[in-house]
């Protein structure tokens, strides 16, 4: 059955980006941060990259004995969302500025759409674990994660848009 957070997390971002403008979508508060695009962007090749490493869960090893899936579920839910704790995004995730915002957009609900449909046929992967690399060792739960992270970067759309810059 689907996880809710996967729906809500889509539903979230698109909602975010409703209506922007192009200088609204190409907006950086500062010259170190992403512009909306870029996040879009980011976050549609995350998504892809999850689908990846979930093809190779069925050869990955078994978890540790004694681990919690429970308690690491609702790490995924509650802490990976929230955005005190900066993490660097990997060369191949950055975003390159060279997509269209409705091309990203595209791509992140196709992909959305099929982490859906691997979460509801993947119980069966629970116990075999790929690192993450920040957070250990993920069984199915890196497709929770595409739910957590989407919601993380829902809110720094948000953050961009409250940005006393940001084009009205």
């Amino acid at each position: 059955m689907t996880d809710p957070l996967l729906i809500t997390s889509r539903d979230r971002l698109l909602e975010s980006v409703r209506g922007l403008s192009e200088t609204q979508w190409h907006f950086t508060p500062a010259p170190d941060r992403w512009s909306i695009a870029g996040v879009v962007e980011h976050v549609a090749l995350i998504e892809g990259l999850i689908h990846g490493i979930v093809g190779r869960l069925d050869a990955a090893p078994d978890a540790s004995p004694g681990r919690n899936d429970a308690e690491i579920d609702e790490f995924i839910r509650t802490e990976v969302p929230k955005r005190e704790a900066k993490l660097e995004a990997p060369p191949m995730v950055r975003p390159t500025g060279t997509v269209a915002p409705e091309d990203s957009l595209r791509r992140f609900v196709e992909a959305r759409a099929r982490t859906i449909e691997l979460f509801d046929s993947a119980p069966h992967l629970r116990g075999r674990v790929l690192p993450h690399p920040a957070f250990g060792p993920w069984d199915h739960q890196w497709l929770l994660a595409a739910g957590s992270h989407s919601a993380r970067h829902t809110a720094q759309v948000l953050e961009i848009k409250a940005d006393g810059s940001f084009p009205k």
